[in-house]
C-alpha cells in the first residue's frame, strides 16, 4: 500500500544522463541525500537487463524500506516484488495493472490533462504524476509546461496524491510543492548532478522548510 510520505520525493532514473556512472551509485547516492522513492525507468533496454537493473536496485533499496516503482513493466514488477508500478496513458489500463499486481502493491498513473484526471483510469490510481510542470531535459517538445497556476489548477481536479514532475530542481519546486504537490518526481536534477547526494539533499530541505 502506498505510503504518503514515499511520495516526498521520488527519484526516476534515466541512464542517459547518469554521465557514465553506475545507476546503483546514483541511486544511493539519492538516498542517502533523502529520497524517499526510486521510480526505475528504462525505455530502451531489453527485458534481461530491465530485470537485472531492477533486481539490483530491489537488493539495495529493501533493507532501507525505500520503494521501488517500475515503469510500464507490470512483469518486471511483478518478478523483483516491487512496491509499486507506474503507467502512463498508452500503458495497460489500470484495472488490468490492479488485476495482475492485486491489492497490495500501488499504482501511479501519469495524468497531465484535465480529461486524463478526470479520467476512470485516475479514480483507480493510488497516486497521479502531473507534468511537466517546468521544461524538462528527459522529453524535450513532449509537452507545454504547465507552470506552477497550470500546475495548481491541474491539481485542484482531484484528492488523489500528486507527484509533480518536468523540470524540477531545488530552485523552483517550492512553489509547486505551495500550489499543492504532495511530493516532488526529480529527474536530471538528482541524475546528471555532479554530486547527486548533495542535489538531493538540497531538493529534500524544501520538506522540512
Amino acid at each position: 500500500m502506498l505510503d504518503l510520505k514515499a511520495c516526498r520525493l521520488c527519484l526516476v532514473t534515466d541512464r542517459p544522463l547518469s554521465r557514465g556512472r553506475a545507476l546503483i551509485d546514483i541511486v544511493a547516492a539519492a538516498v542517502r541525500g533523502g529520497a524517499t522513492m526510486v521510480q526505475l525507468r528504462e525505455k530502451t533496454a531489453g527485458t534481461r537487463e530491465f530485470l537485472e537493473q531492477a533486481r539490483a536496485l530491489k537488493a539495495l533499496l529493501a533493507p532501507l524500506g525505500i520503494p521501488l516503482v517500475i515503469n510500464d513493466r507490470v512483469d518486471i514488477a511483478l518478478a523483483v516484488n516491487a512496491e509499486g508500478i507506474h503507467v502512463g496513458q498508452t500503458d495497460m489500463p489500470l484495472a488490468e495493472v490492479r488485476r495482475l499486481v492485486g491489492p497490495d502493491k500501488f499504482i501511479g498513473l501519469s495524468a497531465s490533462r484535465r480529461e486524463y484526471i478526470l479520467a476512470p483510469d485516475a479514480e483507480a490510481a493510488d497516486y497521479l504524476g502531473i507534468g511537466p510542470v517546468y521544461a524538462q531535459q528527459t522529453k524535450p517538445g513532449t509537452a507545454t509546461p504547465h507552470g506552477v497556476e497550470g500546475f495548481r489548477a491541474l491539481r485542484a481536479l482531484t484528492k488523489k496524491p500528486v507527484m509533480a514532475i518536468g523540470g524540477m530542481k531545488a530552485d523552483n519546486s517550492a512553489p509547486i510543492l505551495a500550489a499543492g504537490a504532495d511530493g516532488l518526481a526529480v529527474v536530471s536534477a538528482i541524475v546528471s548532478a555532479d554530486d547527486p547526494e548533495a542535489a538531493t539533499r538540497q531538493i529534500a530541505a524544501l520538506f522540512n522548510a
